[in-house]
């Protein structure tokens, strides 16, 4: 009973640890989305200097569910839940990195004026970081419906970014001096469209983790 109860104890940390996890790469998506918006170059790279942080949470994650797989052995569904946690751990990094490239575009246009007030950009990372939430949500709560709403989400962000896309184009069309910030604003699209692909991953595993199936929601 004792060895159940601290089995427990280890798995409730590794779902705080990845809230804590998600929470960081929210923030880091919206401080670079506004770092954009706003060209503020010292906020880009305050972003980008917090990178380390995330990847010690990911060791920290892996760490702790590797001591309880050893130590307490589990089998099923508990052992589907610290692997799945892995998983989860592994695109929520991914998706600080991607966020950090988007900082990184931030310093490579440094000193420009943006060609055109960003609107379907924010909406993108909007939409985004409301699907991390969801997705860890999904993974503490093992609610399916909520992993399975990453797929229509994820499809709204598509639709946007092939907006974008459009619209980018028709702009250097029109004024070809404006076509390398351009590719680097339609990288940000592609950024924050594979950020929300790894939520929909999440979600992906929270299926998984339930049912012992796992679906493709990035279909």
């Amino acid at each position: 009973m004792i060895k159940r109860r601290e089995f427990d104890l280890g798995l409730d940390e590794l779902s705080r640890l990845l809230e804590q996890m998600g929470s960081h790469v929210e923030r880091a998506l919206f401080e670079s989305i506004e770092s954009l918006k706003t060209m503020d170059a010292e906020r880009a790279r305050a972003i980008i200097s917090e990178d380390p942080h995330l990847n010690r949470m990911e060791d920290t994650i892996m760490e702790l569910g590797s001591k309880l797989i050893l130590t307490q052995q589990p089998v099923a569904k508990d052992l589907r839940r610290i692997l799945v946690a892995f998983r989860i751990s592994s695109d929520l990094e991914r998706m600080g990195d991607l966020s950090i490239d988007i900082a990184k575009v931030v310093l490579r246009i440094e000193g420009q004026t943006l060609m055109k007030p960003l609107i379907d950009l924010p909406r993108m990372a909007e939409i985004v970081q409301h699907m991390i939430t969801d997705s860890i949500r999904a993974y503490v709560q093992e609610d399916i419906d909520l992993a399975y709403k990453m797929a229509k989400d994820d499809d709204h962000v598509d639709q946007l970014y092939s907006q974008i896309f459009r619209e980018l184009l028709s702009y250097v069309l029109e004024n070809p001096h404006n076509a390398s910030q351009a590719m680097l604003l339609t990288f940000v699209g592609r950024y924050i469209e594979r950020i929300a692909d790894h939520a929909t991953n999440i979600g992906e595993s929270v299926v998984y983790l339930v049912t012992n199936e796992r679906p493709d929601l990035n279909s």
